[in-house]
């Protein structure tokens, strides 16, 4: 959520989310509601002072003066509790404006839309197109199969099988590997929560026409175990020596992929279910932007000991998730595409969904809103098919990458089932 004072007082922070879309009028019907709230509670906390004291003058009245008393307490709590039903309204109010406005963008991140990212730099060698790309190398081998997983699920499903399972949960390991030697925490989350887990994490109202609702349970499938993990610490209060916390999440995903029909509707890019590794940073303010450097390097040493060429861009502002006041994209060359393709990113979501979630940290300056940053360690579909495409060999199978080998019994081809 954001920061309400910081939006009245900083101009630069005002302009952050206009860049990212907020409409000002929005902006300044969500100050006029605050204003409002802070008024009524000023009322409320006066008249529950005034309230009090009367209860107690009754205790102290003398016998004559008792029901005169009674009354003017009675009278007052009923003023009370006409009041709070004022400032209850007044919050809802403000909660309502302040969920459709999206975290301000960092002064790094350039304005425009989708097609306004910076690239940052490139790295390794662009691959020609291959004999086959992903899709028909994973049916020639029998390793991915859509079409008996379309006939069971519907479209954007598929069946993994044979070396590339093995390949899969070798990504896993290897992953895990690498970042619990950086002080990561292991974690495999529930992939069903609450709608308002869905709130605080900052996925909800935006993103809710992706997401799978179980309406009879009142439960939403998750599209990234970042929402697990946003929720490890949810109303807490951490000691400054405790950060930074990182968590390294283990989950299957699940998207409804809307308005994007017709688009990579073959093989492993755009799919409903998929496995993710995914990174999590509770972070003191001052060192988030230390920490999401530090995500970024990691997600790119993953890329470069893949063998996988890739460039980073940092996305621009119209481009953004609601939460996220800067990202960093990492995508992979896709050979039979020439063209680079998102498989991981990360961001940094400073205090905005920290402070839906009151989770906190304490310092010798006081206590604060801490800051929050995520980042994809290893989509496992995109993943598999930036393998599949980047080192298929003249014999048709798939080098497995070295750094895999010893996370997969030490296979050095998928070859077919």
């Amino acid at each position: 959520m954001i920061d309400l004072r910081r939006l009245q007082d900083d101009a630069d922070y005002r302009a952050g989310a206009i860049l990212k879309g907020a409409d000002e009028a929005v902006l300044d019907q969500l100050l006029a509601a605050e204003s409002s709230r802070r008024a009524a509670l000023t009322k409320v906390e006066t008249a529950r002072a005034e309230a009090n004291a009367a209860s107690k003058a009754i205790g102290r009245a003398a016998p004559e003066e008792r029901e005169a008393k009674i009354a003017e307490a009675s009278e007052m709590k009923a003023s009370l509790a006409t009041l709070e039903e004022t400032m209850t309204a007044a919050q809802a109010t403000v909660d309502e404006l302040a969920l459709q406005i999206p975290n301000p963008a960092h002064d790094t991140v350039p304005p425009g839309g989708e097609d306004d990212y910076r690239v940052e730099h490139e790295v390794g060698e662009q691959v020609p197109e291959p004999a086959l790309d992903h899709a028909a190398i994973g049916e020639k081998l029998g390793i991915v199969d859509t079409e008996r997983a379309v006939r069971m699920s519907g479209s954007r499903f598929a069946y993994v099988l044979g070396d590339a399972v093995r390949v899969q949960f070798a990504l896993v390991q290897y992953a895990m590997s690498k970042l619990l030697g950086h002080g990561f925490i292991p974690a495999v989350v529930p992939v069903l929560v609450r709608e308002d887990m869905m709130v605080d994490a900052g996925f909800f109202p935006t993103d809710r026409d992706q997401v799978y609702e179980l309406e009879k349970d009142e439960l939403f499938l998750v599209g990234t175990s970042e929402v697990g993990l946003a929720g490890i610490h949810r109303g807490e209060r951490l000691d400054a020596e405790q950060l930074p916390k990182r968590y390294v999440g283990y989950s299957s995903c699940f998207r409804r992929e809307a308005g994007t029909y017709g688009k990579d509707t073959s093989g492993l890019f755009r799919v409903h279910q998929f496995d993710k590794v995914e990174m999590f940073v509770y972070s003191h303010p001052e060192a988030s932007w230390d920490e999401l450097e530090l995500l970024r390097t990691l997600e790119e040493e993953i890329f470069t000991e893949l063998e996988i060429p890739y460039r980073v861009i940092t996305v621009a502002a119209g481009d953004l998730g609601n939460a996220a006041a800067k990202k960093y994209d990492i995508e992979a060359w896709i050979p039979s595409q020439q063209q680079h393709r998102e498989v991981t990113s990360c961001s940094n979501y400073t205090d905005y969904s920290a402070r839906r979630m009151g989770t906190r940290v304490k310092d010798d300056g006081g206590t604060q809103i801490l800051h929050t940053l995520n980042g994809t360690a290893v989509a496992i579909g995109r993943t598999l098919l930036s393998i599949f495409e980047n080192h298929q060999l003249d014999d048709g199978t798939i080098a497995v990458p070295e750094v895999l080998r010893p996370f997969a019994g030490g296979l050095e081809a998928i070859g077919p089932t």
